[in-house]
């Protein structure tokens, strides 16, 4: 291609031809023959040398030149030139001068079968670079969105996609479990990442993603696309069971009967791309107690009642609606969890009344044994709202002397004791942190308190790397459903009511110090 002989012109016609069938810009195509060209020259003139090939946009004419630095007293002869010499062999005298460069043109070169190989590489790799850059660029701006291909071949369970101008990979793990798919099948997948890596870029796709089925409503869903309809939340449980919270910005419109569509038609044609899936469409309301009972239908729901500093919820209902709100293996009440972004703890009517009574109980007999009082002022404390020797150690007297039959100095009294207790048990947990053997680091760390410390010692938890590898779960707790009995699955710190949220800070916060 790239012959002594070659008619300039036709050289600028395979610059453009090229462009064209790879789609990209004409500058790189030239840019990439001009680095060949300047290859080649090296080989033949030498590599000790600076040379500079450039072709003319517009004639496809090739110049090849000798850059020579104009210097005082020259060191290296093939890059270096002095001021009279270089006025020797220079037509413009009058600008030379020390720290310019002259440039000195080189006859054409015959490419020989080895340096025309040699450009030949240089332009293909260049042309291949601009090529994947051209596809990154154009897959970057299709995250978020569904793309269609072929499947072409499945490896090691993942399933590699036909894109047309590039390839994508759905994982394993991406993919709706039971689903049968096999090469030549045509499927939808969510663009969740584009990557550049060294090699190329990968386009990871998936079917199991919560945004798959935001996507596909908003296929199918007019008045979503517009706009007029907003999809809320998404959880999933892929070839299960969903849910997708819905919310219409025009009160004539009923989002959840807009989503569904005449006869069911637009839901099941969700449905049916998700091989079955049941979808359950909730209409969203900032009230969260109503969304919170939509979206553990078909449970009826008692009572409600909301932590939101820790967001955590407690619904309280029948023993008859349990196992409507739990949901197979628990499914029904973690997809609310997920759709509402609230820790849900599901109590029987009967459960609610029984932990109200052993909190009153557990609480009364702390303030009876820490604070030296007889029962009855314990439990009138309790009922108060003064539950823990912390509130009443931070209360003024005038708050507590509220209460009918405890005058000013009772009221101070309580409070004195109330200190006094705090400082004692303090003492006591920081000597029995010694004796545990709990690390250093691991009682410095942000947001511990010392009564969790005592029990992630008692558990053998002794250490910040030990705390860095437990999960939130372990941490925190929650429910199950196992042969149709609900089972409590007990945390280290269950009885601290930490969110999941303060759980995942704790434990990030532990790794970013040990793995640093």
């Amino acid at each position: 291609m790239l012959n002594k002989g070659i008619d300039k012109l036709e050289l600028l016609r395979i610059v453009e031809a090229v462009a064209n069938e790879k789609s990209i810009d004409k500058e790189l195509v030239i840019g990439s023959m001009e680095s060949a060209i300047q290859k080649a020259a090296l080989t033949k003139f030498g590599n000790d040398n600076n040379i500079e090939v450039s072709i003319d946009r517009e004639s496809g004419e090739i110049k090849i030149q000798k850059v020579l630095d104009v210097v005082e007293k020259v060191e290296d002869a093939a890059r270096e030139i002095s001021l009279e010499n270089a006025q020797k062999i220079s037509s413009d005298n009058k600008d030379l001068e020390i720290g310019k460069k002259i440039y000195e043109e080189l006859p054409q070169i015959d490419f020989g079968r080895i340096a025309a190989q040699s450009a030949k590489q240089v332009i293909s790799s260049r042309v291949r670079e601009a090529e994947k850059n051209r596809q990154y660029d154009d897959f970057k701006d299709k995250e978020g969105q569904i793309l269609s291909g072929i499947i072409k071949r499945l490896e090691y369970g993942n399933i590699i996609i036909d894109l047309g101008k590039a390839e994508g990979v759905i994982k394993k793990d991406e993919l709706i479990p039971r689903e049968i798919l096999k090469a030549g099948d045509r499927v939808k997948a969510y663009c969740y990442e584009v990557k550049k890596e060294f090699k190329g870029h990968q386009i990871f796709l998936s079917r199991a993603h919560p945004q798959f089925l935001a996507r596909l409503f908003t296929q199918e869903v007019p008045e979503i696309y517009e706009g007029i309809i907003e999809i809320k939340a998404v959880a999933r449980d892929p070839g299960s069971r969903a849910k997708i919270c819905v919310h219409s910005q025009d009160s004539s419109i009923d989002p959840v009967g807009a989503c569904v569509g005449m006869r069911g038609s637009r839901v099941q044609t969700i449905v049916n791309e998700l091989h079955g899936e049941k979808i359950d469409i909730i209409k969203w309301t900032e009230d969260l107690p109503t969304l919170i009972s939509e979206s553990l239908s078909p449970a009826e729901i008692q009572r409600v009642l909301i932590d939101q500093d820790n967001k955590r919820i407690d619904i309280i209902l029948t023993e008859e609606n349990l196992s409507k709100a739990i949901g197979r293996r628990g499914q029904n009440v973690r997809l609310a969890s997920k759709l509402t972004n609230f820790e849900i703890d599901i109590l029987t009517d009967k459960e609610d009344s029984e932990r109200r009574q052993t909190e009153f109980k557990e609480r009364t007999e702390n303030l009876i044994k820490n604070l030296e009082v007889d029962e009855t002022l314990g439990q009138l404390l309790i009922s108060e709202g003064f539950i823990s020797i912390e509130e009443i150690a931070q209360s003024s007297p005038e708050d507590i002397s509220k209460i009918d039959a405890i005058d000013d100095e009772t009221a101070k009294e309580l409070i004195n004791r109330s200190k006094e207790t705090l400082v004692k048990e303090r003492e006591e947990v920081a000597q029995k942190l010694k004796e545990l053997g709990v690390d250093d680091k691991l009682i410095k760390l942000k947001g511990m308190t010392q009564g969790m410390l005592v029990i992630l010692g008692q558990k053998n938890i002794k250490k910040l790397s030990d705390f860095a590898d437990l999960s939130s779960d372990e941490l925190i707790g929650g429910y199950d459903e196992i042969k149709g009995k609900k089972i409590r699955i007990e945390g280290y710190l269950e009885e601290f009511s930490l969110s999941r949220k303060e759980a995942d800070d704790l434990i990030m916060s532990a790794r970013e110090i040990v793995y640093k």
